[in-house]
């Protein structure tokens, strides 16, 4: 298969901050928009809560961002808190011109419905019933699908951009991104995407952990081939844990969305005692670090498999009316949350860190731009702040837009080196691919997972070390394979949280240890420089 011709912009990843980046980049440019698997299933259509926006009546952009500075342990940087939240409102309206069929208000003078969710001190949560992610999804794809200038590409599988040291006959060349080598799962080969500008949206890396509430693209893929690339990533040794996801014997990653708790669900023991209140005055409305670090603090004390979220006593018909998609989901697994309790338990959720950008979305990298979760861009802090993610999605995919337009410049794609097999050879061994897979995120799960102390940590460390060495042994011997990339990058963005997390001797957000269980008294950004090898 040859080659597609070049592109003014490559987006990798199909999710809202790659469409958002898109459809404002169409007018003017080329765009191509490479989605891993199937375009609509990455992490936005699986969003169940809503979009974070002052929408209401008495309240504040100063409410939002104090909410969001709170949430994040202060560690956020309250010029992106600004940025993103003062920009919200215009990027809800932005979708409901597109078409996302936002739950109306319940009054004449209420344009939405606006739902309140764990760490928000007001309503300011706009939604789609219980599946607002999955209408976004929708509305953007089928803009994108629409416009003549985007073109979707599905099953690519990124493996590395193409930089400077991929040009033909410049050894020293200035640093700069080209465009991305991609596995094509359908003819299993490695295609060049070459362009003059490229956009990483390729959302976080919870698959590193045993239990997540995430599909399984979230493998870290964006966050790997940065720093490859040579850029700083920050703050990876914070990774939210949703406090509630479903607790089932084959349902793996099924989320509660954290408005069932804001819309005045329980949290329950067995024994149907309440035990939020031992933990924060905030009850089950605290932020999710506070609520996930207590359900696991129950869960050992008491030797539970799993906690109850008990939403029964709202009303049948309140359920059925605001949790349409858990409802029924749940019924086909034989609970019927509108007379029993939801068995729930902690799965990683979130990526806090990711690839350092400015408020452009702009890397250390030239040419190379990057929006979403795939960030550090200041937002979230050390915890991020429900329903602030598909609003990081939406106002950086258009800030990225906006500075791609600027700095647009005519120079040509310089020559690309093809990617080469020479030298490999198809794999005999890939079971021990699976096997590496299910070693590094059983350990992520048990040393480097809701409670840390040092002694983990420095099991994982040596854990990592191994597992490196063992698959770049693998990847330099055999042809890739979408579980090999994968790999590849979870390794590696799990060697990234473990240094991250044995360089915080504090507990902030996310961060929790025992060995240094105590605030420290100024927040700062734990940032990982691959150029320099130094932090």
């Amino acid at each position: 298969m040859a080659d597609p011709r070049p592109y003014d912009v490559v987006i990798i990843g199909s999710g809202a901050a790659g469409l958002t980046a898109a459809l404002n980049l169409a007018p003017r440019f080329r765009v191509a928009v490479l989605a891993k698997g199937d375009i609509a299933a990455g992490s936005t259509a699986w969003a169940q809560g809503g979009i974070a926006a002052v929408l209401e009546p008495g309240d504040t952009y100063d409410s939002h961002i104090e909410d969001t500075m709170v949430a994040g342990a202060g560690l956020n940087h309250r010029e992106t808190v600004e940025f993103v939240v003062e920009h919200a409102s215009a990027a809800i309206d932005r979708l409901a011109d597109l078409g996302v069929p936002f739950n109306p208000g319940e009054t004449v003078s209420e344009r939405w419905h606006l739902t309140r969710e764990g760490g928000h001190s007001h309503r300011r949560i706009v939604h789609v019933d219980d599946a607002t992610g999955w209408a976004v999804q929708q509305a953007l794809q089928t803009a994108a699908l629409a416009h003549p200038n985007i073109t979707l590409v599905p099953n690519m599988v990124a493996v590395d951009l193409i930089t400077s040291a991929h040009v033909e006959g410049q050894r020293f060349a200035a640093r700069a991104a080209h465009g991305v080598y991609a596995f094509d799962t359908a003819s299993r080969q490695v295609l060049r995407f070459t362009a003059k500008a490229v956009v990483l949206a390729t959302g976080g890396a919870s698959r590193v952990y045993m239990y997540s509430t995430n599909p399984d693209g979230s493998t870290g893929d964006g966050i790997a081939m940065a720093w490859r690339a040579g850029c700083r990533v920050s703050n990876m040794e914070f990774n939210q844990f949703h406090p509630t996801c479903l607790y089932h014997p084959t349902v793996k990653n099924f989320l509660i969305t954290e408005a069932a708790r804001g819309e005045g669900g329980w949290l329950q023991l067995p024994s149907g005692e309440r035990f939020m209140h031992r933990y924060d005055e905030r009850l089950e409305l605290a932020p999710r670090d506070v609520v996930a670090r207590a359900i696991d603090a129950e869960m050992k004390r008491l030797g539970l498999s799993h906690v109850l979220l008990d939403i029964a006593h709202l009303g049948a018909d309140f359920v059925r009316q605001h949790f349409p998609t858990i409802h029924a989901r749940l019924l086909e697994l034989g609970i019927d949350c509108t007379i029993e309790p939801i068995p729930v338990v902690p799965a990683a959720h979130y990526s806090c860190g990711g690839v350092m950008v400015d408020l452009n979305g702009r890397t250390d990298l030239a040419g190379l731009w990057a929006a979403g979760e795939v960030t550090q861009s200041g937002l979230h802090g050390a915890n991020r702040l429900a329903s602030n993610s598909i609003l990081e999605c939406l106002v950086f995919g258009q800030a990225v837009a906006d500075d791609i337009a600027r700095a647009w410049d005519d120079a040509p794609i310089p020559a690309i080196r093809p990617w080469d097999e020479s030298r490999v050879t198809d794999s005999d061994e890939e079971i021990v691919v699976a096997h590496n897979w299910d070693e590094l995120r059983r350990f992520m799960w048990d040393y480097v997972g809701i409670v840390r102390t040092d002694k983990r940590l420095e099991r994982a460390a040596h854990r990592v070390k191994l597992l490196r060495k063992e698959v770049a042994d693998y990847y330099g011997n055999f042809r890739v394979t979408p579980d090999l990339i994968e790999l590849r990058n979870l390794v590696m963005v799990a060697d990234l949280i473990v240094r991250s997390a044995r360089l915080r001797k504090e507990s902030r957000g996310l961060h929790y240890t025992t060995d240094y269980p105590a605030l420290a008294a100024q927040a700062k950004d734990t940032v990982l420089d691959p150029v320099t090898g130094r932090s």
